[in-house]
């Protein structure tokens, strides 16, 4: 079964969740299976990084770009927070990550690429200046 993983991971998924119903245990393929289902915990983490990482970009415009604040931004804002907040009340493990330092400076030198792409402008603060409470909350916009 490992070599159709290598092959087809589509069509190795299908098969081993037949299997699963049929409660075949010797016929799974136990490494991969738990290789997939680490995966799928570290998609979930980079999806909030990503989002976290848009949300604070569009923070970093609408303090450092204030005479171009749109609608847009603010609707940008208002999506990913909404988005955020929904995704860690689904998966409340994912709370952890706000409150690790070294993620939030990951996220935050995501960002920094987003807002210096979009803007051209580089003397964004390198290290994040929000908490990550700051960040979601619907109430905070930057001056």
């Amino acid at each position: 079964m490992a070599g159709l993983y290598d092959e087809d991971v589509l069509a190795w998924s299908i098969a081993q969740a037949a299997l699963l119903r049929e409660r075949r245990w010797s016929a799974l393929d136990i490494e991969n299976l738990a290789e997939e289902i680490e995966d799928v915990g570290h998609s979930v983490r980079r999806e909030l990084g990503s989002r976290m990482a848009v949300l604070i970009a569009h923070l970093l415009k609408w303090q450092f770009q204030p005479q171009l604040r749109s609608r847009s931004w603010r609707a940008t804002i208002d999506v990913q927070r909404t988005t955020i907040t929904r995704k860690l009340g689904k998966v409340p493990s994912l709370k952890s990550a706000l409150s690790d330092d070294d993620w939030m400076r990951e996220v935050w030198e995501d960002a920094l690429v987003i807002a210096i792409k979009d803007t051209g402008l580089e003397d964004f603060p390198d290290m994040p200046i929000w908490s990550s409470a700051q960040v979601l909350d619907p109430a905070f916009l930057p001056a």
